[in-house]
């Protein structure tokens, strides 16, 4: 089991160098193992109204985050620029809505997605899924009333995530933001 990074800092700081680059599903196998540590999601201060983050060290050089999530909160729709990974449920329930369908990732500001892209899954109870340096999606906690807490790792380490709005399916590129803002 990795231990976590002493304090708390925010999502996109740059791990250390890797000796062996992580598969998405040893990804995933990480999350879910760290999901299944009670005392270490235990320890994660949650906060009422923000989430809230603990760095963690991820196997072979990713990045890995325990994340709190008040009731309501949620990313919004964004991507991994380009980094693989994988997130777990440790407690509560998250609901991701992703597409499925590869989109492109320089030369655009608006798309019309095709019918049938939109996918949902809810994911509890130390599930979890990986995903590819493509993927597109947004994750929230639709409870009204109680916290939810999940494990990500990303492969490389994220270089900037791309925010996007979305109306109907129209989806608009509204920022791309860098690793080094995060700081």
């Amino acid at each position: 089991m990795s231990l976590p990074v002493v304090g708390t800092s925010a999502p996109g700081a740059v791990a250390e160098g890797a000796a062996t680059a992580p598969t998405a599903a040893e990804l995933l196998g990480f999350a879910r193992q760290v999901a299944g540590d009670a005392g270490l999601v235990a320890s994660l201060p949650l906060d009422p109204e923000g989430r809230t983050w603990l760095r963690l060290e991820g196997p072979g050089g990713s990045e890995a985050w325990l994340i709190g999530w008040p009731p309501g909160t949620g990313t919004g729709w964004h991507d991994h620029g380009g980094s693989h990974g994988a997130f777990a449920a440790a407690a509560g329930e998250l609901t991701e809505q992703s597409l499925a369908a590869q989109l492109p990732t320089e030369g655009w500001k608006t798309l019309e997605l095709a019918d049938g892209v939109d996918r949902s899954r809810r994911l509890s109870d130390g599930r979890g899924r990986a995903f590819g340096p493509h993927h597109v999606h947004q994750v929230f906690n639709a409870s009204e009333d109680r916290h939810a807490v999940s494990v990500h790792a990303y492969y490389p380490p994220l270089p900037l995530m791309r925010r996007y709005s979305r109306t109907g399916p129209l989806l608009r590129l509204e920022q791309i933001e860098r690793a080094e803002e995060w700081a």
